[in-house]
């Protein structure tokens, strides 16, 4: 599988229409998740390292090596502004793959952000500095620069495929990937959702239960829901 090949960065990649990415960035994770049909969550283990943290932008992807962060230093020259950088390993490891240093890096490229299947540390800073991070964990052990792994290849991250140049939306309800070519519509989709959704929240504003909202009382009677005093 291509998002298994080690030691190659690809410099040039497509990314989704800068447009239609600001559109997705006024869109909860939830909402786009839904829009394109339930697909594209990573794991739900992947959490802010800190509350506020949120971020939409196009994917870098790093493949790196447990316990080594070389290849992060070699993606940040391939990072543009509104990039999110997405690094998955080549198999589990929650070591302390990046931390202040690395985000000061990231951020004087433009990086808007970075989503890790492994370890961060120096959280504190990171939100001082307020630089996004959502990982799988949150550890002070440190890694070594000696394996090669690869930048901008398509990997899997949290279970979902990243490929560069793909829409990355996370907030405090987890990370959604958009492929690059359907950033556009999904955008319009979300929107579509959340006007639809507008529409129900006055009527629970206005005391309509969701079992009339939703038709649900008949189904429910239909299986034998019953009621008493």
């Amino acid at each position: 599988m291509e998002h298994t090949e080690i030691g190659v960065v690809r410099t040039k990649i497509d990314r989704a229409d800068p447009a239609a990415v600001a559109e997705l960035s006024g869109f909860g994770v939830a909402t786009i998740h839904e829009a394109m049909g339930r697909a594209g969550l990573m794991r739900p283990y992947l959490r802010p390292v800190y509350p506020a943290a949120r971020m939409c932008g196009t994917a870098v992807t790093v493949l790196l090596q447990p316990g080594d962060n070389w290849m992060l230093h070699v993606a940040a020259e391939q990072i543009r502004e509104g990039d999110v950088v997405v690094a998955a390993c080549t198999t589990e490891s929650e070591d302390g793959f990046f931390g202040e240093l690395l985000a000061t890096s990231f951020r004087a490229r433009g990086c808007a952000g970075l989503v890790i299947d492994g370890g961060v540390r120096d959280v504190a800073d990171l939100e001082g500095m307020d630089f996004p991070v959502f990982s799988r964990a949150v550890n002070a052990k440190g890694t070594v620069k000696a394996t090669l792994g690869s930048v901008n290849v398509p990997v899997v991250c949290g279970n979902a495929l990243v490929r560069p140049g793909d829409a990355v939306v996370a907030d405090a309800d987890g990370v959604v990937v958009v492929p690059r070519e359907r950033a556009a519509e999904v955008a319009a989709a979300s929107a579509a959702r959340e006007a639809n959704e507008e529409g129900k929240r006055a009527q629970f504003r206005a005391g309509r239960l969701g079992l009339d909202l939703y038709g649900m009382r008949g189904p429910l009677a239909e299986l034998g829901l019953r009621y008493e005093d």
